[in-house]
């Protein structure tokens, strides 16, 4: 049977305890969350002859997620990617938000919904093992307008899905673009990279970027570029074709979905384990990510030194930099609206 355990662990946030919720499903995989960042630590999935890896970078110490720059499995919030020079103007009004990345804000700023303690309890769900964590942001938090309370949902279910489902609401209008930073590598956390992985986007255009990664405003097709994912394609294969300084993908993929459905935006395959990961999500755009930044200077699991390529991420949220974009979808929450994302982690093996 699916199950929910609670585990106390010997460290604190100023006065704030910091605990661990472990979800189990009936086939034996699990997740591990902590309350700190509501962050994904472990994800157990089997390869095809059903031997479970943990799939996610990370620390094998909570304690390493206290200085988590990386942003290993964190929530991100009260805004996930960036916003150029961290200033927007939203009703007449300019907000100018803390800078963290270069000349822009990323993530939520220099205390985001990362960087906090989240009120956490088992969340009854038909479908399997479920935990909520919930947190208020305080007006003025970071330099963002209004109040807001945010509820995050992962529910691992008994159909082999980790799925997360976000809320928010807030008494003035404000930005809000929530998402998760998990780092996958399928042939596991330990392994050296991700190039061999085939990825699969359903993305026909993307938004361009400056030298600071912050999007130009440009709405641009992928066809004849090294971002065409259409069909089945190795990471590694066109990577070093990326113009610019990136390094890699750190691209926001605009998905061929403007239904506000869950519908399918991703699906990766790992050869040599036959895993097989794909993600719905109801949100317009996702982050694929390769982990340019890793430098080797972290050790994470297992003692494992991560590099370059060492993982990716994808990132399902609103478009980077929306609130300076007017023709971008909008990412304002007003009172009396609620926000609502999802987004599924769907696991099988082939």
């Amino acid at each position: 049977m699916s199950h929910v355990q609670k585990t106390s662990l010997n460290l604190t946030v100023g006065s704030q305890a910091i605990d661990l919720y472990i979800l189990t499903n009936k086939n034996g995989l699990n997740a591990k969350i902590l309350t700190y960042g509501a962050t994904l630590v472990e994800l157990q999935a089997p390869d095809r002859f059903g031997v479970l890896n943990d799939i996610v970078l990370g620390f094998d110490k909570p304690d390493g997620y206290l200085q988590n720059e990386p942003y290993f499995g964190v929530t991100l919030g009260r805004v996930a990617n960036r916003i150029a020079r961290g200033r927007f103007t939203l009703d007449g009004k300019e907000y100018r938000l803390s800078i963290n990345d270069g000349p822009n804000h990323i993530h939520g700023g220099l205390k985001g919904f990362s960087k906090v303690v989240w009120h956490a309890e088992p969340a009854t769900d038909k479908d399997g093992a479920g935990v909520g964590f919930n947190y208020f942001s305080a007006d003025g938090e970071d330099g963002y307008p209004g109040n807001v309370s945010a509820r995050v949902v992962y529910v691992l279910t008994d159909d082999n899905e980790l799925r997360i489902d976000y809320t928010a609401k807030t008494d003035k209008p404000t930005p809000v673009n929530l998402s998760n930073h998990a780092y996958f590598n399928l042939a596991g956390a330990e392994n050296t990279d991700i190039l061999g992985h085939e990825l699969l986007l359903m993305a026909d255009s993307f938004t361009a970027i400056d030298d600071t990664l912050n999007p130009t405003g440009e709405i641009m097709s992928v066809q004849g570029t090294p971002l065409d994912l259409r069909i089945p394609t190795p990471i590694g294969a066109r990577i070093m074709q990326i113009p610019g300084n990136v390094g890699g993908y750190d691209h926001n993929f605009i998905l061929n979905n403007d239904s506000g459905k869950l519908t399918m935006a991703a699906r990766v395959y790992e050869p040599s384990t036959g895993r097989v990961m794909e993600i719905l999500t109801t949100q317009p755009g996702v982050q694929f990510y390769t982990s340019n930044f890793l430098d080797g200077s972290i050790k994470g699991k297992k003692g494992v030194t991560y590099r370059k390529h060492h993982a990716f991420c994808l990132e399902t949220q609103h478009f980077p930099d929306s609130v300076n974009h007017p023709n971008f979808p909008s990412i304002i929450l007003r009172p009396g609206q609620t926000y609502r994302q999802t987004t599924v982690h769907r696991f099988s093996v082939k």
